[in-house]
């Protein structure tokens, strides 16, 4: 494949200047990318977040037999469905199949997906003694070997054009999962050991940091073009214990982060954080349904400084065809056609959601925003 050196630094990022890893012409071009760069497009970008999973049938039938991390942990599986979904879809950028949870199990977290009742961490993190007893991050990282041979597999077969997303959780989603054992509404003891034992709450961010640096930094060397931090539960902190309990960790992720791959961090109800998030370096911020698009991107700095994603709520897609193109059409309004919106939902797919519906929003993205 042909490789071309970019001819011009980056408009964006505080972080995309710099050493910019060689990428295909069509890649270093494609409809993603440029966004990601705050660079004009021919049309408006467009992925969706859990674009491959339980509403489309070719996943269901894949899955038949298999647990969901038997999926995560077949590479040759977690690339079938990778590409299905992006192919069927029509996206611009594919997001490679796995879980965020991945590398707790890696770092010794007994982990298991129960039906019905979601991810269960059975030894949970609630002492100094137990985050000394977490796996070496780097070993940790190597563990993680399915993801990047998935990875390779994806890119092999994608499009020229069509960059592949790598993403991983962020410290604090991932330090919340593992002491709380799973999910949960109000993260009292993420909050009890948070403030209990700064010490041990910052040593155990460290170990994630250090985790998952190597594993991002695996998966571009494997192939992916862009990375996506998911902070999905960050949101239910205020900016204080955001500055002190968190800030400094995401900070030392994103610039952990090979030169020149693009960073989007997206969390769920974060508008009263976002321009802290912003401050973390990244190049992208995810905006949820909760939050003002145009607000929040300007709050961030605006366009020319940050490229925004996002957000149309996802629940949209169980109802009328009509109402859906409305919804998105509202979230086009807000971008205004300026270089660096990429369209995107506020959260995932919902499981019970039509695909033609997401098909249908997709094709309407494309043919509203030709330029």
């Amino acid at each position: 494949m042909p490789s071309a050196t970019p001819s011009a630094t980056p408009r964006l990022g505080i972080r995309s200047a710099g050493n910019v890893r060689q990428l295909s012409a069509p890649l270093w071009d494609s409809h993603f990318l440029r966004a990601c760069r705050g660079e004009p497009t021919k049309r408006t970008p467009v992925w969706l977040m859990r674009q491959a999973g339980r509403y489309m049938q070719h996943y269901r039938g894949i899955r038949s037999g298999r647990s969901f991390l038997d999926l995560c942990k077949d590479p040759a599986m977690a690339t079938e469905v990778t590409l299905y979904a992006r192919e069927w879809l029509g996206v611009d950028a594919a997001i490679i199949f796995s879980d965020i949870l991945v590398v707790l199990e890696a770092l010794g977290l007994p982990l298991a997906f129960a039906a019905g009742d979601g991810p269960t961490l059975s030894r949970p993190v609630r002492d100094a003694a137990a985050v000394h007893a977490l796996g070496d991050p780097i070993k940790a990282a190597e563990q993680l070997s399915y993801v990047y041979e998935a990875i390779r597999r994806t890119v092999a077969g994608l499009p020229a054009d069509i960059p592949l997303i790598g993403f991983c959780g962020a410290p604090y989603t991932l330090a919340a999962y593992a002491i709380e054992g799973g999910s949960s509404r109000q993260f009292a003891h993420t909050k009890t050991f948070m403030y209990g034992d700064p010490g041990a709450w910052h040593a155990l961010q460290q170990r994630l940091v250090l985790t998952l640096i190597p594993y991002l930094n695996a998966q571009i060397t494997a192939g992916a073009s862009c990375v996506q931090v998911f902070d999905s539960w960050v949101g239910h902190l205020t900016r204080a214990d955001f500055i002190e309990f968190v800030q400094p960790h995401l900070t030392a992720l994103v610039a952990g982060i090979a030169p020149g791959i693009p960073v989007i961090l997206f969390g769920t109800e974060t508008g009263h954080l976002s321009d802290l998030i912003a401050g973390c370096g990244a190049d992208v911020i995810g905006v949820d349904t909760t939050t003002d698009l145009s607000a929040n991107w300007e709050r961030c700095g605006g366009p020319g400084r940050i490229a925004v994603q996002g957000n149309l709520d996802p629940c949209l897609l169980l109802g009328p065809r009509e109402r859906l193109l409305a919804g998105a059409d509202s979230v086009l309004k807000a971008a205004a056609g300026r270089p660096g919106h990429i369209f995107n939902l506020g959260h995932g797919v919902i499981k019970e959601t039509n695909p033609e519906q997401a098909k249908a929003l997709v094709e309407h993205v494309h043919a509203r925003t030709q330029r």
